[in-house]
């Protein structure tokens, strides 16, 4: 698919990919949503900016190897659940911080850290699969 209205258009349908993946992630532990849907979504994107500017382009914009994003982000996960023995408290219990910003409070949770983490796994994976993917469909053509 190299067509100019596809490969004029991808950048913005990239871009609204993102934002939308980044809200979805972050109203996840509130209401329905989280690190995995918005994982899928950003990963989506890139495939489809792969598949207008191809894969070295697209791991440039990256700056950091895929799988090296789904290992850190499995870090963070399992860091975030390991904070509650700091508190003598069960494996994944989460904990609450609520930090003054301004006249309001921003609340900040160890399930946020999760699927943050979560986020980054499915995103740092399915992109790594999907760059394979259609670089092996370049060398084919």
């Amino acid at each position: 698919m190299n067509t100019v209205i596809f490969r004029t258009l991808a950048p913005l349908i990239v871009a609204i990919m993102l934002v939308f993946s980044i809200y979805v992630c972050l109203r996840g532990h509130n209401e329905p949503g989280g690190g995995f849907i918005g994982g899928l979504i950003a990963a989506a994107a890139i495939g489809v900016f792969g598949m207008a500017e191809g894969v070295d382009k697209v791991r440039r914009a990256l700056r950091a190897d895929p799988l090296a994003i789904a290992g850190s982000g499995l870090l963070l996960a399992g860091f975030s659940g390991l904070l509650s023995l700091f508190t003598q408290s069960p494996f994944m219990t989460s904990i609450w911080l609520y930090v003054p910003l301004g006249e309001s409070e921003v609340p900040l949770s160890t399930p946020l850290f999760f699927d943050l983490g979560v986020y980054l796994v499915v995103f740092g994976t399915l992109s790594a699969i999907a760059l394979s993917l259609e670089s092996d469909r370049e060398e084919d053509l």
